[in-house]
Parts: C-alpha cells; structure tokens; sequence
C-alpha cells in the first residue's frame, strides 16, 4: 500500500484535533494578555530578560555561539530551505498531497506571524549594551513560530511514510531545535519569553489542525488507484459467459459442466480440447 493510502498510526485524529484546539485556546489567551498589558505576564517577561542580559555581556564568546545559533542555524530562512528540500523530495516520490500542505503550511504561517505582529505591535525589549538586534515587531516570535512549524511537518511527514528509523531523530532534532531556539532569542535580548511561547502555540496549533484536516481528507479519499470493479478481461478468451462457459471453452462446456467446473477454462485446457476437436468437424463434413 502506498504512504498517501493509509493514516499515519502516530497522527490519531482525536489527539491531533485536541492538540489544534488546546494550543489555539492557549494561543488566543496568551494574544489578550499581551494586548491589555497584563501586569504579572509583563513583569514576569521582565525578570527574565532583565537576568539573563548580564550573562550576555559577560560571556562573548557563548553569546557569539548562540548567535550563530539562533541567526544562522535556527534562523528561519535556513528552516524553510530545508523544508522546500524535503517538499520537492516529496513531489518527485509521486505524494503531491503532502508536498502541497508541507508547502502551505509554511506560507500561511509566515503570513499568519507578520500578520499578528502587525496587530500587536509590542516593542522588543531596550537594554543597555544590546548583544543582538531584530526588525519588526515582538509578538510572536518569528523564530520559534517557524521552528515549530517546520520541525512538527518534518516529523509528520517522517512518520507517515512509516521509516521509523527516521522517526525518533526528527523527533529529537525538532525538539532541541525549537526549544534552543526559543532560548536563544531571549537569552540574546531581542524577545519577551511571552513572544517566545506565543511562537510556540501559534506553530503547534496550526500544524495540528492542517495535519488533522489532512488525515480526515486522505481518510475518505481511500487508498489511491484501487480498482474499483477489479481487473476486467485480458482477452476474449478469458471472457466468461452467464452459464460459467469462456468464450474459447464453449467446445468443453459439457464436460465442465459434469466435472462440476465453474469460470473460464485454462488456456492450456482449451488447446488440448482445440485439437481433439477439430478431428470432429472434419469427418461432420
């Protein structure tokens, strides 16, 4: 059976569905936090930021390493290349469906974040001695959205095509890449942790519900290119009449039917009947 035929076993509607759901509710509630200025959410966003810039400065050598890290490694750029890799992968191995939503997943995405960004309108932090710097607005966070987004993708597509050898590392990676770089953006001062966990919803939320709408589609499409009615008839010989007699073993009808035989007569059945038939015809004429 091929990959698009059958649900993926890790991808159970129900837990997907109330994934999508949990992370949206999450996501949404954490959206009004921000917008009215919770007070505690604010002073929380503060705390850490404010702790960890000390350490920044401190250290320059880690703080260029997490740099790299999180412009560079994790920057999302580099996360949608190799997402587009892995969707051409797909294209050529004849599965245009996951292709496609692997493809559109990642640009609704990118649209939904500048879109909320634009919305929001929270100002990154302002710190003394900045190690780093970003453009646009803080929330959310582009980097962690994206992480989310591409890492959960790769981890569904590496588990519906059922290569479990593939599965646990993407598994792994994915995990470290979008919890480091989370860590990084705030560690580096250009992001509230808010911004960061905001990322994380909004990404979860939407691969969840793109994956389960996909799951639920495949599911009553059924398994690709199967026949329907079953082969039809190769040749006109292997044509089988309304009382069970092929077209090519009519001659053999009658003992068909005493040795209680049923369908079409066996190709080299009929030409041993063939033979011993002819003889007939010619002394009949």
């Amino acid at each position: 059976m091929p990959p698009s035929a059958h649900v993926s076993p890790v991808a159970r509607p129900p837990l997907v569905r109330a994934a999508a759901v949990g992370c949206g509710a999450a996501a949404v509630l954490l959206l009004l936090l921000v917008a009215v200025a919770w007070a505690p959410l604010l002073a929380f966003d503060r705390v850490v930021v404010e702790g960890l810039h000390p350490v920044a400065v401190r250290r320059p050598a880690l703080t260029e390493g997490v740099r790299v890290l999180s412009d560079w490694v994790w920057d999302p750029l580099t996360l949608r290349v190799l997402l587009g890799v892995v969707v051409l992968a797909l294209w050529r191995a004849g599965e245009p469906g996951p292709a496609a939503l692997l493809a559109g997943v990642c640009a609704v995405a990118a649209a939904v974040q500048q879109g909320m960004k634009t919305l929001v309108g929270r100002e990154r932090p302002r710190l003394p001695d900045p190690v780093d710097s970003a453009e646009f607005a803080a929330f959310p966070s582009g980097h962690a959205m994206t992480a989310a987004v591409v890492c959960g993708l790769l981890w569904w597509a590496a588990a519906r095509a059922a290569r479990w050898t593939l599965v646990r590392p993407v598994a792994v990676a994915g995990a470290v890449s979008t919890a480091g770089v989370g860590l990084t953006r705030v560690y580096l001062g250009v992001h509230w942790p808010s911004d960061v966990l905001g990322g994380w919803l909004l990404g979860a939320c939407l691969v969840a519900a793109a994956v389960a709408a996909y799951e639920r589609w495949a599911a009553g499409r059924g398994p690709r290119g199967r026949r329907r009615a079953g082969p039809g008839p190769r040749h006109a010989d292997d044509w089988t009449g309304p009382r069970g007699a092929s077209a090519g073993g009519r001659l053999d009808g009658g003992r068909a039917a005493r040795a209680g035989t049923v369908g079409p007569t066996p190709p080299e059945r009929r030409e041993v009947i063939a033979d011993r038939a002819i003889p007939r015809v010619a002394r009949s004429a």
